[in-house]
């Protein structure tokens, strides 16, 4: 049985005005309508944190092998393998074995004066400017050199592969609509940076997944395929430059409207971890997570059938009054978690590298200004098929 639908109430991922502020249409679904489903995209949607937080783990009833972004999912494109995000048990469980070696603790405690330098290297030269983009001066560049450098694509290759990776998930209008080739598209532009490690290798990602080895269910070794390693860095390299850059134009957005707060952290910098972790409750990047029904589940005394389309808004979860107290103040001192890395076995497996490059912003943004305000008349959003954020979040400084 479908839900009813509420009066006046009304969800479209593919809105921008909705995208823009999703929360108070949010709010109004977990009061008004828990389990939401819409007739026009013929998907439901799970909005209160304790069901979101259930359905998460939950791969057996909601699949994530057919696209885990509304436009991948809905328009029935085929996922190819290879890509973590988009995959289920067994196949999920090789190839997040295999990058779980990769993402060592190692690497990203080597990557943190790296990280640091290239702050540095965009920060430096705008000390005496009267202001700076958050996003295009900073969350554009920091991420893209470090996923760049820890897969080992030259500098020179990393401003032209994400202006690529900008344009295949830009969401061009309101439907949602997709080319049929996008992903091979977005894969293909690291096809010859692959075949060039293959000849020359390094300590980086790529040659690591080249000559990396997984074992198959039978017992058997394999190296991975080309087609392969296409796969896996192109996810690392969209993940790793997208959810960080919109982190950090949401973080300096938030801290400039909070200059207590702001002037908190540039006192004791020790709580910049904490402001991290709220922004990403209050503001998550990547806010809506779809799935595919693979069995008839029951919500609020109805029947989501099998086939359906599910819509997991953690961003709605991590706002719910019944798990937060005042969830829709921002606050560094919180305690609690949210939802916004996921849950269970497609929790972010970039989630340490993100936050690391989150903490490493703000200390070297912090002893540099420590009062911004934020130049609204002059920023954007940004509207992409799968996360949410500013695309320019300009500030003045004094």
């Amino acid at each position: 049985m479908e839900s009813t639908p509420t009066v006046g109430l009304y969800y479209d991922p593919f809105d921008h005005a909705i995208d823009d502020d999703p929360y108070p249409v949010w709010k109004r679904m977990r009061v008004e309508a828990p389990l939401y489903f819409n007739e026009k995209y013929n998907f439901y949607a799970l909005s209160r944190y304790d069901d979101v937080a259930r359905a998460l783990p939950d791969w057996q009833t909601y699949r994530s092998g057919r696209g885990t972004t509304a436009d991948i999912l809905f328009s029935g494109i085929e996922v190819p393998p290879g890509i973590l995000l988009w995959e289920d048990p067994p196949l999920h469980d090789l190839h997040r074995r295999l990058l779980s070696r990769v993402f060592t603790p190692r690497r990203m405690l080597a990557v943190e004066d790296l990280v640091r330098e290239f702050c540095v290297s965009a920060l430096d030269p705008l000390r005496d400017a009267d202001g700076f983009d958050f996003v295009t001066d900073l969350g554009a560049f920091m991420p893209m050199r470090t996923i760049g450098y820890l897969l080992g694509i030259p500098e020179e290759g990393q401003q032209q592969i994400r202006e690529r990776n900008d344009q295949s998930i830009t969401v061009a209008d309101e439907q949602g609509d997709l080319s049929q080739t996008i992903i091979q598209d977005s894969i293909a532009q690291f096809a010859e940076y692959i075949d060039w490690r293959a000849t020359h290798p390094s300590d980086d990602l790529m040659t690591e997944l080249i000559n990396a080895e997984i074992e198959e269910p039978d017992g058997t070794r394999r190296r991975l395929e080309r087609t392969e390693v296409l796969a896996y860095t192109a996810m690392i390299a969209g993940a790793g430059n997208e959810t960080t850059a919109r982190l950090i134009g949401f973080m300096g957005q938030l801290l400039g409207d909070h200059p207590d707060q702001r002037r908190e952290l540039a006192a004791n910098p020790a709580l910049i971890p904490s402001a991290v972790e709220e922004t990403l409750r209050y503001e998550p990047p990547s806010p809506v997570q779809a799935r595919y029904v693979a069995a008839d589940v029951e919500h609020y005394g109805q029947t989501v059938p099998e086939g359906s389309y599910m819509l997991l808004l953690n961003g709605s979860a991590n706002r719910d009054e019944t798990k937060f107290d005042d969830p829709d103040s921002y606050d560094i001192h919180r305690t609690g978690g949210h939802l916004s890395f996921g849950q269970g076995l497609h929790f972010c497996l970039g989630s340490a590298l993100a936050r690391l490059e989150g903490r490493v912003a703000f200390e070297e943004v912090l002893t540099r200004w420590t009062d911004w305000e934020v130049d609204y008349a002059n920023a954007s959003m940004a509207h992409t098929s799968s996360v949410r954020g500013w695309a320019r979040m300009p500030v003045t400084v004094r």
